[in-house]
């Protein structure tokens, strides 16, 4: 391509990858689970042994039947970078609420505060989620700020702690010296190495996933 259809074609890009969380969100909170996984490749993969649409929406059919009845996510600063014009990663923050029945008590309204970690895949012109990766800050009933540790406090479960911070060393690194490092100012990041210089070779953390 030429450098202006380059450019065309990375916006047009840009565009329909921005769609993919909305996209999600909205099939997602409306219980369409077609719509859902046509955002994913044909052959996605499934846990460890399974794969193909019809499987992501078998497992996540029985997913949001429980723990909770209706979800609203709500999408937050998406960042995108381009590894080639085929493929993509990026990080979506998504702030959420659940309607929780709770066995012997009153239903809960859970908030949660978590982030998307993916990449992306263009096949026959289409962009699609290659793979979500979910980092959870917090879920707490929304009478209960989740102040202190294990901020994850799901109804009818032990609170752990969140994995949202995992992913990105600076966070610990900033709380761990007493101020400013004082070393020189690092170079502002490459175009599409904005992620890849936060992480600095940080392995993603394994995760439960949930629905959400």
């Amino acid at each position: 391509m030429t450098t202006l259809e380059a450019r065309i074609d990375r916006l047009e890009s840009l565009d329909a990858i921005r769609q993919l969380p909305a996209k999600y969100a909205l099939a997602l909170d409306m219980r369409d689970m077609d719509a859902m996984v046509s955002l994913f490749p044909a052959d996605v993969r499934v846990g460890k042994g399974a794969s193909g649409r019809a499987a992501l929406r078998a497992y996540m059919d029985r997913t949001l039947r429980s723990p909770f009845t209706g979800t609203s996510h709500h999408i937050g600063g998406h960042v995108i970078e381009f590894d080639d014009p085929d493929h993509a990663h990026g990080v979506v923050y998504s702030k959420n609420e659940h309607e929780t029945p709770v066995a012997g008590g009153a239903d809960e309204w859970v908030i949660m505060q978590m982030m998307y970690v993916d990449d992306y895949i263009r096949q026959d012109g289409r962009w699609y989620f290659a793979r979500r990766l979910p980092l959870y800050w917090y879920a707490t009933d929304l009478n209960k700020p989740p102040v202190g540790d294990n901020k994850m406090r799901w109804p009818g479960t032990d609170p752990v702690e969140g994995n949202f911070h995992k992913l990105f060393p600076s966070y610990a690194e900033f709380w761990a010296r007493e101020g400013d490092h004082g070393g020189p100012v690092a170079e502002p990041a490459p175009l599409e190495g904005f992620l890849n210089a936060m992480r600095r070779g940080a392995a993603a953390p394994k995760v439960k996933v949930r629905a959400d």
